[in-house]
C-alpha cells in the first residue's frame, strides 16, 4: 500500500482515495509563471504509481520549497519513473489576449492533452479546470499537499526556468537566466532602461506603463 501521510510533506491521501473508489490514472497537475512579467505561464501533468514506492518519492514537495539543484535532479527521475508527463505552456501574447487566469488554464489542459495516456481523474494546485472533460479536485496548496501535484510543480518549475535560460541568450540585457521574468528590482531596472522586448507580458502594469504615452497634460514644458 501506498506510504501514509507525515507531516514532513506531500502524501499519497488525495490519491489513495481515488484509487479506492476505483480510478487508477490520476494525474496531478500544476503550474508556474503566473506571476512574472515575462515568458510563458507552463503547467505539467503527472501520473504517478503509488505502489512503485521509488525511493524519490519521499523527496516530492513544493517546487518553491526545493533547492534549484534539487528540483533539477527531481525533474529528470519524474520524467523517467512517472507512468506519464505531459508539459502545456501559454504564450506571452496569448496571456496578453485574453488574460492570466485563463492562459494558466489553457496551459493546464495542454498538459493534460500531452499525457501519454489518459488519465481516470485529476488532482489540481488551487485552480479548477474543467476543460479536459475528466472529473477533478483542486486542492488550496495542493502541491504541498498531495506528492502527485509536487511532482507537476517539480516538472513545470524546471520547465519554465530552463525556457527563461534560452531566453536569456535570445534577448540579452534582461537577466532573464536570473530572475526567471519575475519583478526582481533587477528586472525592473533593466526593463525601464532597455524598455520591453518580445515576451514581456505587455497587460501587465510595470510593462504596460513603458508603453503608454505620458498625457498630453504632463508632458514637461519645452
Amino acid at each position: 500500500m501506498p506510504n501514509p501521510r507525515s507531516a514532513a510533506g506531500p502524501t499519497w491521501i488525495e490519491e489513495d482515495r481515488l484509487i479506492q473508489q476505483g480510478y487508477r490514472l490520476i494525474a496531478g497537475v500544476d503550474e508556474v509563471g503566473r506571476g512574472p512579467l515575462a515568458g510563458p505561464v507552463v503547467a505539467a501533468a503527472v501520473v504517478l504509481d503509488p505502489a512503485a514506492n521509488l525511493p524519490w518519492y519521499d523527496d516530492l514537495n513544493d517546487s518553491k520549497l526545493l533547492s534549484p539543484n534539487k528540483r533539477n535532479r527531481l525533474a529528470p527521475r519524474i520524467t523517467y519513473g512517472a507512468i506519464a508527463v505531459g508539459i502545456g505552456a501559454a504564450e506571452s501574447d496569448e496571456i496578453d489576449a485574453i488574460g492570466i487566469v485563463p492562459a494558466t488554464r489553457a496551459a493546464m489542459t495542454r498538459a493534460v492533452a500531452n499525457l501519454a495516456v489518459r488519465p481516470d481523474h485529476l488532482l489540481i494546485d488551487a485552480v479548477p479546470l474543467s476543460e479536459p472533460g475528466l472529473p477533478y479536485r483542486h486542492l488550496v496548496r495542493g502541491d504541498s499537499l498531495c506528492r502527485s501535484i509536487a511532482a507537476a510543480s517539480i516538472v513545470a518549475k524546471v520547465a519554465r526556468d530552463s525556457r527563461m535560460v534560452r531566453e536569456a541568450a535570445a534577448y540579452p540585457g534582461y537577466g532573464f537566466a536570473r530572475h526567471k521574468g519575475y519583478a526582481s528590482p533587477e528586472h525592473l531596472q533593466r526593463l525601464a532602461r532597455l524598455g520591453p522586448c518580445p515576451i514581456h507580458r505587455r497587460s501587465f502594469a510595470p510593462v504596460r506603463a513603458m508603453l503608454d504615452p505620458v498625457p498630453n497634460d504632463c508632458q514637461p514644458p519645452a
